[in-house]
């Protein structure tokens, strides 16, 4: 649904973001051109960091604490509330605070009107039910819907537009304009059809040096037990737990060995592939595939952002390990958000 008002450009259409984080959805709005007047989190590192990489327009607060009259009207608003309450790998606890705020966001929405809006979230959301056994994606689908919004709904893989990783997350785009189209994928997994191949791993980190203690880029290896470095000098390329020799000092893996459990586990990247999904603990070797493709280590902070394709001009200004990896895992990917920014254009005029 194209316009004829040329002479417009994105960054005539003012976003705000919710929920923003270190601002991995808005790096991407911001590379498409669009102009963000206004941006919030409680997170004072993911502030600190926005404002140093971003803009200055980013407010440390509660977003219960704000009034929607505070906010400015934009044009466009995006940000995806914490996801942990409907997150596959947690206890899913809808009803606790954090699963409440898809309903601030949502009376956002309501109170300001944008002619657009994005929302995102992890796919655990489709089964999230609250405590009457509502689907919570069917019930914010409906109560977009009476606003008066056009609804498009997709499970999106960030490799597909490019990401070097097998990303997947729940987007809902809004609009006052009629029905806005996702961006059609830009890769796959073998470059077949006129696409691009899947980023690989190696072709994401192989340029970068060797990781050191101190490193001004974020660049340094995460510190492993005994036990870890065990680990990691067993698992192969692409394999995980099942490499473990059965003798290792840990009940855990050979319970997983004996019955089975999430195959990432405790896994090590293939060279060739695209990572699997950047989570806030790559820093240990248990949660997820963290493990260097070809290096007895685990991955850094800067090889993280990488996989996440942040540009190696970002900066975390976060001191602690562990905010540090907040900030990357519970990034959006901005290549992926560019995919979606640019895509968006050919309907707002």
């Amino acid at each position: 649904m194209q316009g004829t008002n040329v002479s417009a450009s994105a960054h005539d259409y003012r976003v705000v973001s919710l929920f923003s984080g270190g601002g991995g959805l808005d790096l991407g709005f911001k590379q498409a051109g669009f102009n963000i007047v206004w941006a919030i989190d409680n997170a004072r590192d993911a502030v600190e960091t926005y404002r140093a990489n971003i803009g200055k327009h980013i407010v440390c607060a509660d977003i219960n604490s704000i009034a929607p009259a505070d906010i400015p009207q934009p044009d466009i608003i995006i940000g995806g509330p914490p996801c942990q309450s409907f997150s596959l790998a947690g206890n899913r606890h809808v009803e606790d605070a954090r699963g409440q705020l898809v309903w601030t966001y949502l009376e956002i929405i309501n109170s300001k009107l944008p002619k657009f809006f994005l929302f995102e979230n992890v796919v655990g959301i489709l089964s999230a039910r609250n405590d009457k056994k509502e689907k919570i994606i069917d019930l914010l689908m409906a109560k977009f819907a009476a606003m008066g919004y056009t609804l498009s709904f997709k499970i999106v893989n960030a490799a597909e537009y490019g990401v070097p990783q097998l990303r997947r997350r729940a987007i809902i785009i809004g609009s006052r304009k009629g029905k806005v189209e996702f961006p059609p994928p830009t890769h796959n997994a073998d470059g077949t059809g006129g696409l691009h191949r899947f980023v690989s791993v190696s072709e994401a980190l192989g340029d970068l040096p060797q990781p050191a203690k101190g490193s001004p880029i974020d660049h340094e290896p995460p510190a492993m037990s005994e036990l870890d470095r065990y680990i990691v000098a067993h698992v192969k390329p692409g394999g995980n737990y099942m490499d473990i020799p059965a003798d290792v000092k840990s009940e855990r893996i050979r319970r997983l060995q004996r019955d089975g459990g999430h195959t990432t586990c405790y896994g090590r990247m293939h060279p060739d592939r695209p990572a699997y999904t950047i989570n806030t603990y790559f820093n240990r070797p248990n949660v997820g595939c963290n493990i260097h493709y070809s290096q007895d280590r685990l991955i850094t902070v800067r090889e993280a952002l990488r996989l996440q394709s942040f540009p190696d001009s970002y900066h975390i200004v976060a001191k602690s390990k562990t905010a540090k990896n907040l900030i990357v895992g519970n990034a959006v990917p901005p290549r992926l958000a560019y995919a979606l920014a640019e895509n968006l254009k050919q309907y707002l005029y």
